[in-house]
C-alpha cells in the first residue's frame, strides 16, 4: 500500500519490542528530512519558538537550543550547564557576519561564503565546535571539550536591548 507521504509496509520484526503475534507494519515518511529541515528554517525565518539569543560583535540572533546543539557539542555543554528558560550568550571575538552564516549553516546544512570571509568563518566554526565545519568527533557531545569561555546570562532581551542601545 502506497500513499503520497507515506509508506506503509509489513514488517518482518518486532517493533518497540513488542512480541505479540499480531503483524507490525513499517510507516514511513517519505520526506521526512526535507520536511524537517524545512519546518526549521521556517522557524527561524518566523521567530517561532526562539529560546536563545546569541550576542557578538553589538548585535544579538535569536535561535533554538535544540539547533545549537544538535550542530554544535560546545553550544550543547553551554546549554546543558546553564538551563535558563531563555538564556542570552555573549560570544567574545565572534563577528557579526560569522555568527550570522554559521546560524545559516545550522539551520540549512549549506551557506555560501565569499574567499575573503572564509578564514574566519572556519575559524569561529572550530571556536564554536560546529560539526560538518570543525574537526569535532560525532561520539563526542557528552564529554568535556575545550573552548574559549563565553558568558551565558538569563538577562531578559529587553534589558540587552536597552543596554546595547544606550536606553536605561
Amino acid at each position: 500500500m502506497f500513499f503520497s507521504n507515506f509508506k506503509i509496509a509489513p514488517s518482518l520484526c518486532p517493533m518497540g519490542g513488542d512480541t505479540s503475534p499480531e503483524q507490525q507494519y513499517s510507516l514511513r515518511w517519505n520526506d521526512f528530512h526535507s520536511s524537517i529541515l524545512s519546518s526549521f528554517r521556517h522557524l527561524r525565518d518566523e521567530e517561532d519558538f526562539v529560546d536563545v539569543t546569541l550576542a557578538c560583535d553589538g548585535c544579538s540572533f535569536t535561535a533554538h537550543k535544540v539547533v545549537l546543539s544538535a550542530c554544535s557539542p560546545y553550544f550543547r555543554r553551554l546549554l546543558k550547564a546553564n538551563p535558563c528558560q531563555h538564556p542570552i550568550v555573549i560570544l567574545r571575538d565572534v563577528q557579526q557576519k560569522d555568527m550570522e552564516s554559521l546560524l545559516r549553516f545550522m539551520y540549512n546544512g549549506e551557506v555560501h561564503i565569499g574567499q575573503e570571509q572564509l578564514t574566519d568563518f572556519l575559524k569561529t566554526a572550530q571556536m564554536l565546535q560546529v560539526r560538518g565545519l570543525a574537526d569535532v568527533p560525532a561520539g563526542t557531545a557528552g564529554q568535556r571539550l575545550t573552548a574559549p569561555e563565553q558568558k551565558i546570562s538569563p538577562v531578559s532581551r529587553r534589558r540587552y536591548y536597552h543596554a546595547h542601545r544606550g536606553a536605561n
